[in-house]
């Protein structure tokens, strides 16, 4: 980071937080008297520490010491006070109140900040405002640096090394340019400076709730250590912003810079995670951070309706960066064409008719990343070995939260403090620990390490419409242990403990919906007027559904009378549910699947004849 343009520094600061002596400071304000301690920034000072700067700075009549505290002033009003009110605040000479003036100028001009500039690898050199500043300078959003974007994926993609913290660098930028040509483009839609701040924020701390390895803990770890509760890195991101706030003392900073923390933060955490309570009946607008005028405000960093956001537009870019995969969305063109529509009575994010076919581009470029990289084979079953290791390592490992109280991996989510301190280091904590109640865990991570992995068995779908439920995914380890196929002799025994189900769930980010069918379109004869445009008006190419299942099954021994076993296993798993025959089914178990006629086509022409004679 860098100060912008050209500006001088500001004068360095005393020891006590004052700023340097001026020629004409009384002797009292020279000295560091004993005090409260007051940090170096102003606005982060409560009434007590203000006073203790009035009394080194030479001023101590107890009337003006007592308004003070009577009516809270903070180091972040301070600035704003002038000659009026300080004779109300109990100065009564003309003289001292021209003087105190003179010290609190002097005190906000010593603490003058500028917009800074971080060269970003994706969108070059970006600005960041003086509050962003103060979130991204705190442990809580310094906590990203140490969490993989991509978890298990960079031990597949070398590339891959890039954390959750630059990432969230890029959705505040974006968040921040989305919100901002709106502002340009309409003013009539009298987006604030507070909104568009408060916009940046929340594309800032989207992702402050993420816990090690990202995805991984929330999506594998979390479900399986503590099944009983629902938790999502969206809540823990509101949990963590909260804790943000309140620890760092940023309230009176946010009202500095002309916030209003009761109406913002609500405002922030809606835009994160969606209605934070439970919808009221009867009302049509459930948000309470911004009224219904302003609805397409919470379309920008996580849009619920169509998931198109600038969430997937840096992930997008960044992620196809560092895994060296082209990326086909631009969103500096969609910025172009965006504008805000009334539809229904509220307020959408709309853009050309004509940039359909890219948002359909856009959405097979996210379907494109998880096949080939998301959802690696290797990656997600590093995921699970890392996994495994946490929840050996879970009942041993202590994490220290608020007041003292020891937490684990599982529980620290419970406490802002201990998840804090919760990132990818735990898994060298682990790796290098010679505690043998670890030693279980620490041995599946020296597996990781020595590329030892479980070894992938095989991939297949669900042969017809029906998908496997998520309550029955902890019962397929077992289906797979018993499908004892009769056609082949199994020299050793399997058992479910072996075997590792992954079901994933392959979609356009709307489960089975068309999210283009939700997205809004104007014309360039009417940009006013808000339009719907069909699958069947795009293109005869684009896709009949827009979700499918795939199944996975690994095996944790690793031997090759296991592995053998395991495959054969695993084909006669498939062919008895029906399944989807295994691309290498003909290869790995020849004599199992012969004996399903529905496998026995060879390519696509003859799969009509095959399904011809079975109706007969």
């Amino acid at each position: 980071m860098r100060r912008s343009g050209c500006e001088q520094p500001p004068k360095r600061p005393r020891c006590d937080g004052s700023p340097q002596t001026p020629p004409n400071t009384p002797p009292a304000a020279a000295n560091c008297s004993p005090g409260p301690k007051l940090h170096s920034d102003h606005r982060t000072w409560d009434p007590e520490q203000v006073c203790s700067f009035l009394e080194r700075s030479g001023f101590r009549e107890p009337g003006l010491l007592r308004n003070i505290r009577e009516n809270k002033i903070t180091g972040s009003i301070l600035p704003f006070l002038d000659e009026s009110l300080f004779e109300n605040l109990g100065v009564s000479s003309l003289e001292e109140r021209k003087k105190l003036l003179h010290y609190v100028q002097q005190l906000s001009q010593t603490h003058m900040e500028t917009v800074k500039v971080i060269n970003d690898p994706i969108h070059g050199h970006i600005e960041f405002h003086p509050l962003l500043i103060r979130i991204i300078d705190t442990p809580q959003f310094q906590r990203l640096r140490y969490i993989k974007q991509l978890g298990g994926g960079y031990y597949v993609f070398p590339g891959a090394s890039h954390n959750r913290f630059e990432h969230s660098l890029g959705v505040g930028y974006l968040a921040g340019c989305l919100v901002r040509t709106l502002h340009e483009k309409q003013p009539e839609l009298q987006i604030s400076e507070r909104d568009m701040l408060c916009v940046q924020i929340a594309g800032l701390c989207h992702d402050l709730g993420h816990g090690p390895f990202s995805h991984m803990f929330d999506g594998r770890f979390i479900p399986l250590a503590r099944p009983d509760v629902k938790w999502t890195h969206e809540q823990g991101s509101v949990h963590m912003f909260e804790h943000l706030i309140d620890s760092n003392g940023l309230r009176d900073v946010m009202k500095h810079y002309g916030l209003i923390p009761e109406e913002d933060i609500c405002f922030i955490k809606e835009q994160i995670a969606g209605i934070l309570d439970s919808p009221v009946k009867g009302s049509l607008w459930q948000y309470k951070g911004r009224p219904k005028q302003k609805s397409f405000l919470y379309e920008i960093v996580a849009n619920k309706r169509n998931g198109i956001d600038v969430d997937k537009w840096d992930y997008f870019a960044r992620d196809c960066h560092h895994l060296g995969i082209q990326n086909n969305f631009d969103y500096k063109r969609f910025l172009k064409f965006v504008r805000v529509c009334e539809v229904e009575d509220e307020k959408h994010i709309c853009t050309r008719e004509k940039e359909v076919g890219n948002l359909y581009d856009m959405f097979h470029t996210r379907n494109c990343l998880h096949r080939r990289a998301y959802q690696h084979k290797v990656g997600n079953i590093i995921d699970t070995m890392i996994t495994d290791a946490f929840l050996k390592a879970d009942p041993y490992l202590e994490i220290e939260g608020a007041e003292g109280k020891k937490y684990r991996i599982s529980t620290a989510i419970d406490d802002m403090e201990a998840f804090t301190k919760l990132t990818d280091h735990i898994f060298l904590e682990i790796l290098y620990s010679s505690d043998p109640r670890l030693s279980a865990a620490r041995e599946i991570l020296k597996k990781i390490e020595c590329r030892n992995l479980y070894k992938y068995v095989g991939e297949t779908q669900p042969g017809g419409k029906e998908k496997i439920q998520r309550e029955d995914y902890e019962h397929l380890p077992e289906e797979v242990a018993c499908a004892k196929p009769n056609e082949v002799l199994l020299e050793v025994e399997l058992k479910a403990e072996d075997f590792i189900v992954d079901v994933i769930n392959m979609d356009y980010g709307m489960k089975d919906k068309n999210p283009i069918d939700h997205v809004h379109f104007y014309g360039k004869r009417d940009p006013r007027t808000a339009i719907k445009i069909s699958k069947k008006q795009v293109s005869r190419f684009l896709p009949e559904t827009f979700a499918e299942q795939l199944i996975r099954v690994y095996c944790k021994k690793t031997d090759e009378k296991s592995l053998f076993a395991a495959t054969q296993q695993f084909v006669q798993w498939c062919k008895v549910r029906d399944f989807t025959k295994p691309p290498d089914g003909d290869i790995v178990a020849p004599l199992i699947t012969p004996h399903k006629k529905e496998w026995r086509y060879q390519s696509s022409e003859e799969a009509p004849k095959s399904r011809a004679k079975l109706n007969f």
